[in-house]
């Protein structure tokens, strides 16, 4: 099957990148990450809920480094984050190790397949070399006491009740999000923006301008809107279906063929962010600690980034192009890509793309070169950018390219994305401070 080729593919890849006699204690983070990315991408998670599990383990890897006392505890940010007494756990602690097996098993708590990555962390963890047995023994003791307080706040953000709450009822007036083809899927995380963020303190001061009003008149902005989509899907250069395809990052891809129908898995867009943080790391050689802050404070810009454009979502409850262009201009129209389960403004991609944008920049610097292999392992070439924010640009606009989002929503969504990027960097500042 198809999502079984992908996952070998994306291990082999793995793999085949950090194969070497003596991996530092950085590449076994990155293996890290991608072995979590590997097993949300198996579990098709949805993009808001794999951006929490990238939140948590990051946390914990973070919260881990702090044995050495040379990096603040997050507690400094977050007051209702209560992590382990490190005058507990300070003696013979190996700082790498016990972030590296905190991150995983933290991630092994929220996702279904928790076996794959306990078995990864096995193996992972083996690789660190030179480790005496009393202090593997207190390093994964630290760990466990950090993955403990990491799970124990996330069980405060709403996540569990949001489980509760009532499904979506459609509101059948032509002008709202109704489910699209081949799967007509239910919407996916209806109350996302209910759920706690981290930098964030109000979502009212991030919310993008009002979205285009509905309106099925051939003069109306929001026809014409529609039209330009419809105008440009149908003349798409070569170049322009190639951006399409490599952000498509659609994890509920159902592809169709006569009477079977099968699922795609593929890569989530946090999970492509997250890859790109891991892959500027790396390009600088950073050292552990830089490589631990650089997921940590990316995961903290997605997870705000799609609270905030999933609470638009659900309020604008904007009707997709697909929907509008077969009502309204041609019903046989289909767009390049899958339209994804959930309500059309703002675009997803763009708010937590450049909110991702904006905190590597920070880090790395605003003209860091770098070639995106992320979609390597499943069939895509590589991509070069000369900055974080023209590949944020670019995953932006790939959503018009592929029919699924109106221009509007791209262009609001970036400028979204970057307030709440902006907000991340300052509480990082705070973060950071002495």
């Amino acid at each position: 099957m198809q999502y079984r080729k992908n996952i070998i593919a994306y291990l082999l890849f793995s793999f085949c990148l950090l194969t070497s006699s003596a991996q530092t204690s950085a590449e076994l983070l990155h293996r890290a990450q991608r072995a979590i990315t590997g097993v949300i991408v198996h579990d098709i998670f949805s993009p808001p809920v794999s951006s929490r599990i990238y939140l948590y383990s990051s946390l914990a890897a973070y919260e881990a480094s702090t044995a050495d006392n040379k990096i603040n505890s997050f507690h400094r940010l977050r007051n209702d984050f209560q992590p382990p007494d490190r005058n507990l756990h300070k003696k013979n602690i190996n700082r790498d190790f016990s972030a590296v097996y905190a991150m995983l098993l933290t991630a092994s708590k929220f996702v279904f397949s928790d076996s794959m990555l306990l078995d990864s962390m096995a193996v992972i963890t083996k690789a660190f070399k030179d480790i005496k047995p009393d202090e593997y023994a207190a390093s994964a003791a630290w760990a466990t006491a950090v993955s403990s307080s990491v799970v124990r706040w996330s069980q405060s953000d709403q996540y569990a009740e949001t489980r509760k709450m009532r499904r979506y009822s459609l509101i059948k007036n032509g002008s709202a999000w109704i489910p699209t083809p081949p799967g007509y899927f239910q919407a996916v995380e209806p109350h996302w923006g209910k759920i706690r963020t981290v930098a964030l303190d109000s979502l009212h001061h991030f919310r993008p301008r009002q979205a285009i009003p509905f309106s099925a008149d051939k003069a109306s902005a929001f026809f014409q809107q529609a039209n330009e989509v419809y105008v440009k899907v149908k003349q798409l250069t070569r170049e322009d279906s190639v951006v399409a395809l490599f952000w498509d990052c659609n994890p509920f891809h159902l592809t169709v063929q006569g009477h079977v129908n099968f699922a795609t898995k593929k890569l989530s867009p946090g999970g492509h962010w997250m890859s790109i943080a891991g892959i500027a790391s790396q390009n600088v050689s950073a050292s552990f600690s830089q490589s631990v802050k650089a997921y940590f404070f990316t995961s903290i810009a997605l997870f705000d980034a799609f609270i905030s454009c999933w609470d638009e979502k659900y309020r604008s409850n904007t009707i997709r192009p697909e929907s509008y262009i077969n009502s309204h201009i041609d019903e046989t129209w289909r767009p390049l890509l899958q339209t994804p389960p959930f309500p059309e403004y703002t675009s997803g991609h763009s708010v937590i793309s450049a909110s991702a944008a904006v905190v590597l920049t920070s880090l790395f610097g605003s003209h860091f070169q770098f070639v995106d292999h992320t979609e390597v392992p499943y069939g895509l070439p590589s991509r070069p950018f000369s900055s974080f924010w023209e590949a944020a640009k670019e995953a932006g606009i790939s959503r018009f390219y592929g029919g699924i989002h109106y221009k509007t929503a791209i262009e609001q969504g970036l400028i979204q994305g970057e307030k709440i990027g902006k907000k991340v960097v300052q509480e990082m500042a705070v973060l950071e401070s002495k």
